[in-house]
């Protein structure tokens, strides 16, 4: 039996080779193909706290800074929709997309006037949940997707959340007053902290089975050389002997009352739920700064400077900074990640797309697969995942979005070193975190 650890270290090489981005000014994104369906994610770069854990692109909350991005935000809608996009689905990510509420509305308004957006995803904290957020977000939101990451008070105070956001139990009761306000309510939680045992994850399992939460996305800690040396000085060394047992304790406590939509989100039964913007639908723009699109096989990723951004914006041009074109393989990997992810690999579509079946384009990773017992079906329609299979998928998606986080980590240093200022008021935020 082939490990997962061997699955895990190949791939986190390949990934590293495969997000080596070439740095490049490109003015304007591709124009959409016909016929194409895409999401558009949009992201907010502000926190009023900055935890140790995350390597997304995310600054210190300042009040002017964050109107003059939103305003430079819109702006970039615009040229998106000069360049022919229309999307159904609107993903709004963070850093805090609630920071500020009336820009955030007219975010989504704007967004569902350009593009005919019909279903809208956005994070939030747990702090946020209030009747002012259902007041202005319930008739335009329908998955509302809050950062909850653990419930446990001790784990709360390490990462810097407990003073800002509350215990564990306060943040369920402002979940539970806010269920039902939305199509869609998301708990997102996180195993595999260090120091994260059984007893933490059974008791946040229990308090999210409470929360009355149609959903939760249970993702395993996902690092970055930079996240773990933060980790190290606040709640200690990351390691992943745990990782599969805490992963099937999860599935088999959340199975009697959830289906599973991905390897690490779970839908109330019954429920067929809009899930992240990256299974969901292949093809995708980012517009904010720091976020990523993936277009025609190419990965495109906007700069990680607020200045830049807006300068770049405002001149009426693209804000990306770098690029990177997947070969045909690549492309097919990718894929194959990714709607193995998402449960089921349709084996017909495949055809159809690439002009031959998957075993043919995919010959070792097919054998591998196979040999490590991660098919449960494999037949002229489909594959399907074994608990094995699903644990690998997990696996393979955490070291691709590590690997992602070490390109931000690569964006930020530059961002830093070229703007003082911004170093200065991230590096006092981290020290407070």
């Amino acid at each position: 039996m082939i490990p997962h650890s061997l699955f895990s270290t190949t791939f986190r090489l390949a990934s590293q080779v495969l997000l080596n981005l070439k740095p490049a000014h490109i003015t304007r994104l591709p124009q959409p193909q016909p016929g194409k369906s895409y999401m558009l994610y949009a992201h907010v770069p502000f926190c009023e706290i900055l935890c140790p854990y995350c390597s997304f692109n995310r600054f210190p909350f300042n009040e002017r800074k964050a109107r003059q991005y939103f305003s430079a935000l819109r702006e970039e809608l615009r040229l998106t929709a000069k360049r022919g996009y229309t999307f159904d689905t609107l993903y709004i990510g963070g850093g805090t997309p609630t920071i500020l509420m009336d820009e955030l509305i007219q975010i989504i308004d704007m967004a569902r006037d350009l593009f005919g957006i019909r279903e809208v995803s956005c994070e939030t904290n747990p702090n946020d949940l209030d009747d002012e957020l259902v007041q202005a977000l319930s008739s335009r939101v329908q998955r509302l997707s809050v950062g909850v990451q653990s419930f446990d008070d001790n784990l709360l105070r390490k990462v810097n959340r407990l003073e800002r956001f509350g215990s564990g139990e306060q943040i369920l009761r402002r979940i539970q007053q806010v269920a039902g306000a939305f199509d869609s309510l998301n708990i997102d939680l996180i195993f595999n902290f260090p120091g994260q045992d059984e007893a933490v994850i059974e008791r946040d399992i229990q308090m999210a089975l409470e929360s009355k939460a149609n959903q939760l996305t249970y993702y395993p800690l996902m690092t970055s050389p930079s996240v773990r040396q933060q980790l190290k000085k606040t709640i200690g060394d990351v390691t992943f002997d745990r990782e599969a047992a805490l992963y099937e304790l999860i599935v088999n406590r959340l199975s009697p009352h959830f289906d599973l939509s991905t390897a690490w989100t779970f839908s109330r039964k019954g429920r067929n739920l809009i899930d992240e913007y990256i299974v969901k639908s292949e093809e995708y723009v980012g517009v904010g700064s720091g976020s990523f699109s993936y277009l025609n096989g190419s990965l495109y990723v906007n700069t990680f400077s607020l200045n830049f951004y807006q300068q770049w914006v405002s001149s009426g041009t693209a804000p990306i900074a770098g690029k990177r074109r997947f070969s045909r393989l690549d492309q097919m990997r990718y894929r194959f990640m990714m709607e193995l992810f998402g449960l089921r690999l349709d084996k017909k579509q495949w055809q159809a797309d690439f002009g031959a079946p998957v075993e043919r384009c995919l010959p070792v990773e097919m054998i591998a697969f196979e040999k490590v017992g991660a098919f449960q079906t494999n037949n002229a329609d489909e594959i399907t995942l074994t608990p094995r299979g699903r644990y690998l998928l997990v696996t393979l998606m955490r070291e691709f979005f590590s690997s992602i986080n070490r390109v931000r980590d690569q964006a930020r240093r530059v961002v830093l070193a070229s703007e003082p200022q911004v170093s200065a008021e991230t590096r006092l935020s981290d020290a407070k975190a």
